[in-house]
C-alpha cells in the first residue's frame, strides 16, 4: 500500500497496547490518545515546507529554518476531538475546524451533520484527525469537503486503520498520505475494526 505509513516507533507501539486494553478507563484513554497523536504528528509533518531565517542568539546570529505552511486541523467529530490537544502541542499555531460526520449503523454510510469551515481557506495544509479508519466513509467524505473548499494538500492521521478503510480512502483520494499507529486485520460484519480497541468515542467520553 503506497502512501500508507504505520508508525515504526516503539513508544507508539507501547502506548497503543495500553490504549487497546479493555481495562483502560476513559481518563487514561484520553491521555494515551493525546500522547500517540503527538508522536504521529511528528512523523506526518516531516515534509512541511520551511524557509531560512536569521535568529539572534545570546552569542551571535544563527542561520535557522522555520515552517512557512499554514496548517489546519480537521478533527472528525466526535472521536477526532481527542487527538487535537496532542497535535496542538506540536503545532500551536494551527487552526482547528470541525466537521461532524457519523456512520449510519444500518447502511455504514457517512452522514454529515456539522460543517463550520469558513468560506475561504486560510491554510495550505489540512490534517484530518480521526482515531479509527474503519470503513473509510467518513474520511473519504471529509477529504472531499476539504478539496471542494480549496485545500489540496491533505493528510489523514489516525490511530488504527483497517485494510478495507485504507483501500477505500486510497481509491477515492490516492494523493492523500495515511499516517497510522497500526494497521489491523479486518472489519467485522457491523464495520468495527478487529482486533481494534472498541468504539474510540465511547471509550474517550465514558459513553456507550
Amino acid at each position: 500500500m503506497t502512501l500508507v505509513f504505520p508508525s515504526p516507533h516503539p513508544l507508539v507501539a507501547s502506548k497503543l497496547a495500553r490504549l487497546r486494553d479493555k481495562r483502560t478507563e476513559p481518563k487514561k484513554f484520553r491521555e494515551l490518545i493525546r500522547e500517540i497523536s503527538l508522536l504521529l504528528i511528528y512523523e506526518a509533518t516531516a515534509d512541511l515546507a520551511t524557509a531560512p531565517v536569521q535568529v539572534e542568539t545570546p552569542m551571535g546570529t544563527a542561520p535557522c529554518r522555520d515552517v512557512v505552511e499554514k496548517i489546519g486541523l480537521i478533527p472528525i467529530l466526535r472521536a477526532g476531538l481527542g487527538m487535537v490537544e496532542g497535535v496542538w502541542e506540536m503545532l500551536p499555531g494551527a487552526e482547528v475546524w470541525h466537521i461532524g460526520i457519523y456512520r449510519d449503523e444500518k447502511t455504514l454510510k457517512p452522514v454529515q451533520y456539522y460543517n463550520k469551515l469558513p468560506l475561504e481557506p486560510r491554510v495550505s495544509v489540512c490534517l484530518i484527525l480521526d482515531p479509527m479508519l474503519a470503513t473509510g466513509g467518513s474520511a473519504v467524505a471529509t477529504a472531499g469537503i476539504i478539496k471542494n473548499w480549496g485545500v489540496k494538500k491533505i493528510k489523514f492521521v489516525g490511530l488504527i486503520g483497517a485494510p478495507e478503510g485504507i483501500d477505500r480512502l486510497q481509491q477515492a483520494h490516492p494523493d492523500i498520505p495515511i499516517h497510522l499507529a497500526a494497521v489491523d486485520d479486518h472489519l467485522n460484519e457491523v464495520g468495527y475494526i478487529l482486533p481494534g480497541l472498541g468504539d474510540a468515542g465511547d471509550r474517550q467520553f465514558g459513553t456507550g
